[in-house]
Formats: C-alpha cells, structure tokens, sequence
C-alpha cells in the first residue's frame, strides 16, 4: 500500500470514518461509505476499495495526520499499514443519523423475516405474517439493534415470543432423515430416538429413521451420528413443519 500526505482539509460527505482512542488520543481512518461492513464480512478483501486515504489521522476533517511517535508510543508500531489495519478491524464505525436509521429498518426487516419464517401456530402448523410478528414484538418491547447480527436477534424473538405466549406459537419443527448401516445405528440409534419425535423406522440392512426435531438439535444430532458412524451415516432435512 502506498502512503501518501493528505494536502488540505477532506469532504466527509461521502464517507464513513472508524475510529479508536488509544490512551488519551483518537485516531480516524476515513473510508469508502458502506465498504466497512463489507470488510468485516469478509465480502471485500482488497483493503484498497475500502479505504479513500490510506493514512490515520488525529483529525480527519481538518487534514490533520497522526505522527509516527504517537502511533509507535499507543500502537507499538509507526508502521502506518499496520496501525490502519487495527483501527479498520476494531475501531468503531461512525454512522451518520439516517444511515443509522436506515441500517435499524434493514436489521429490523431481516429479524421480522427470519422469525416469520421460522414459527408456527401449533394449533394448525401455519406461519405467521411478518405484521403478527412485528405487533407481537411491539407489545413485548423488544428491542432492534443495528450493530447485532440479525440471526442472533431473531433467535432472542423466537425464544421471547415462546416463553411469552401472547398468542400461540412455537417454532418450526424440522424433518429428518437419519440413515446408516443397521448394525453401526445399534450402538447409537437410542441417543438419536431421544432428540427425534420418530415417524417412521426401517431396519433392513441399513437403518432408516425419518422424524420431526427442533432444528436447534440438528447440529447435535448431525454431529453425533457422524462420530458415531465414523462419517458413514447422514443426516437429511426432509422439510420444515408447515
């Protein structure tokens, strides 16, 4: 990466800043608008399209660059690269008030979908509409965070909205296959039963299970019957329960 002086003060119009401070100072590094995220995700990985100026700054708008004394004294190194990739990685990412605003609605769009699509009526197995979940959230105050992953949030709904019980709901059952060689499934087929509302068993030469789970049991079960089969045996979505 080439380092270069910034000549002047700097248009932050278009631009997000993320910052650090280190012992008593504050150090700025100035940012393609949206591009952050993007590189915290691993989307971009050319650090060039993230960054507008590669250098650090004490204050960005007014052009004013960190010297290499403070940096080596608070980072432990003057190396400029090295002190823009921390402050990228870890600093906190300056969002304007309608960007803000704008990253809550997406956030909060995704939440509603993602829980939507994972929760049933138990009475008839049919799924509520993103508008029952976003009044049903609204009467128990849950509170949307933008700088939460949206599927952890979604999680939190889910388990508020069960213990609560407003209204009837519960979370979407899985089915699964289970299949492998009948006489490996013997050494393990109960640890299995106990996680699987069974529907049907086959115990030919090779064993077959199909049965509805939670799906937060999915992973335990796909992991236990891979150990178990020493990765002979498999582990199938069939569907979601609606």
């Amino acid at each position: 990466m080439v380092i270069s002086q910034p000549l002047g003060s700097i248009k932050l119009t278009n631009v997000s800043q993320v910052r650090m401070r280190k012992g008593k100072r504050r150090y700025e590094v100035v940012c393609y608008r949206n591009k952050v995220q993007d590189w915290r995700r691993g989307v971009e990985k050319d650090i060039d399209e993230v960054l507008q100026i590669p250098q650090v700054f004490v204050n960005a708008a007014k052009g004013e660059v960190a010297n290499g004394s403070d940096l080596k004294e608070d980072f432990g190194t003057s190396d400029v690269n090295e002190v823009v990739l921390e402050i990228l990685n870890k600093g906190e990412l300056q969002v304007g008030s309608k960007e803000r605003q704008l990253q809550q609605e997406q956030v909060q769009a995704t939440v509603l979908e993602e829980v939507a699509r994972k929760c049933v009526n138990p009475r008839n197995n049919y799924p509520y509409t993103v508008s029952i979940i976003q009044k049903l959230l609204q009467e128990l105050d849950f509170k949307f965070s933008s700088t939460k992953p949206a599927k952890g949030q979604a999680l939190e709904a889910i388990k508020l909205l069960v213990e609560r019980q407003v209204i009837p709901i519960a979370r979407a059952r899985m089915q699964i296959r289970v299949s492998d060689d009948a006489q490996h499934a013997k050494e393990y087929w109960e640890e299995v039963t106990e996680l699987v509302d069974v529907e049907s068993e086959n115990w030919d030469t090779e064993w077959e299970l199909v049965g509805k789970i939670d799906p937060s049991d999915f992973r335990t079960i796909d992991r236990l019957v891979s150990e178990k089969s020493h990765g002979l045996g498999f582990v199938d979505v069939v569907s979601l329960d609606y």
